[in-house]
């Protein structure tokens, strides 16, 4: 499957973005799906991830109650909600997809393929 993630941009301290993750290739609805991001010199860190059925979701600690993802099967399409937006999330976001269970949901190495990554720039 292939990933094509967008909508990152520059904004200021508490303003809101939503990325998207188009996928093409292969069923989408067979996949786990997850967005992890990475900030200059730091690692690739998890943010969130959704289910292959929408039901399960789980976010990293630091965007908890800010973050949303979520996603449109029909579409093959996913999306990550930032509100509340932070300097320190600051970084390239990557969408990812891969043969998950629930359990390994939030497991970088659960995934397979990845997209491009979309900067998100926040000022102060």
């Amino acid at each position: 499957v292939q990933l094509q993630a967008s909508g990152g941009g520059v904004v200021q301290a508490g303003d809101s973005l939503r990325l998207s993750c188009a996928a093409s290739g292969r069923p989408f609805r067979n996949y786990g799906v997850a967005w992890f991001r990475q900030a200059p010199g730091k690692e690739r860190d998890f943010v969130a991830s959704i289910h292959r059925d929408g039901g399960a979701r789980y976010y990293g600690d630091s965007v908890k109650g800010r973050f949303a993802i979520s996603r449109d099967n029909a579409k093959n399409t996913a999306y990550l909600q930032m509100n509340s937006l932070k300097p320190e999330d600051t970084a390239v976001y990557y969408c990812a997809a891969g043969n998950t269970i629930i359990t390994t949901l939030k497991e970088k190495s659960a995934y397979a393929y990845w997209g491009q990554g979309t900067q998100v720039t926040v000022s102060s």
